[in-house]
């Protein structure tokens, strides 16, 4: 184990060790499963040398999980993705777990200072791929109070990568409602970039989605929703351009929740 994973489990033992003298109130708990269907997605072949990316059709069965505290938050996913076509049988699993320790919470003090509602300890563990990956995050997250948005976002993370060299992470995450007529939407998603290295290109994804809430039409509101996800990512997994395109994808989604 290095010393950055000896550093990250040290600090969540010492952040633990004062809930017991601090009242914990939980706002929020929820789970939703989504299925996303697109013949976008963008693979390469490495099994022939890595040479000349494609596109592929696949079904990706989501669960994710999301709680929010007085302090701080956690989010888990999992996706098990169901390769098609010319890739049928290649499935993949992989998920992420990522805490938040809120700084107000953790000293006391309201640490909110402008648009900035507060500033929390962040963390993530990201597991699995095709390439079973084990990847450990850790930095530092702003909630902020953007008008017209139920959250808005950022966290920059340094990152232990498994099998490539360390690196740099900023992420922006955001849902914000609103209506037409009588029907309720959300708009969603976030935006990952990571840092080039000498084994690697510099990454982007832009992933948002809009949803109908289509529970709503029949009395049962943030239930049942339909819509579609767009992802742009540029150097997929950091191989550049010369291995693979950049994808660019529309998905049909269905997404409930309980």
């Amino acid at each position: 184990m290095n010393a950055f994973r000896k550093t990250l489990i040290a600090s969540c033992v010492a952040a633990a060790s004062f809930a017991p003298a601090v009242h914990a109130e939980k706002f929020f708990g929820g789970s939703s499963i989504s299925i996303l269907q697109s013949n976008q997605y963008e693979g390469v072949r490495f099994d022939a040398g890595g040479d000349g990316g494609f596109e592929y059709e696949a079904t990706f069965f989501t669960f994710e999980n999301v709680t929010a505290h007085n302090w701080g938050s956690t989010f888990f996913f999992i996706d098990r993705e169901q390769g098609q076509g010319s890739v049928e049988g290649g499935d993949n699993v992989y998920g992420e777990f990522a805490p938040t320790l809120s700084g107000s919470w953790l000293t006391g003090s309201n640490l909110s200072f402008g648009p900035v509602k507060d500033v929390s300890l962040a963390g993530q563990y990201e597991f699995g791929g095709g390439t079973e990956v084990n990847n450990y995050l850790a930095g530092f997250a702003l909630s902020w109070d953007v008008p017209g948005f139920m959250y808005f976002n950022t966290g920059v993370y340094y990152v232990d990568n498994d099998q490539i060299s360390d690196d740099m992470q900023l992420t922006v995450t955001w849902g914000a409602p609103f209506n037409i007529g009588s029907a309720k939407f959300l708009i969603d998603g976030y935006i990952d970039w990571s840092t080039a290295e000498s084994d690697h290109e510099s990454e982007f994804q832009f992933t948002p989605q809009v949803k109908l809430d289509v529970g709503n039409f029949w009395g049962a509101p943030d239930m049942l929703y339909a819509g579609v996800e767009y992802q742009y990512w540029h150097n997929k997994f950091g191989l550049g351009d010369t291995l693979m395109g950049d994808q660019s994808s529309v998905s049909a989604l269905v997404k409930f929740h309980f």
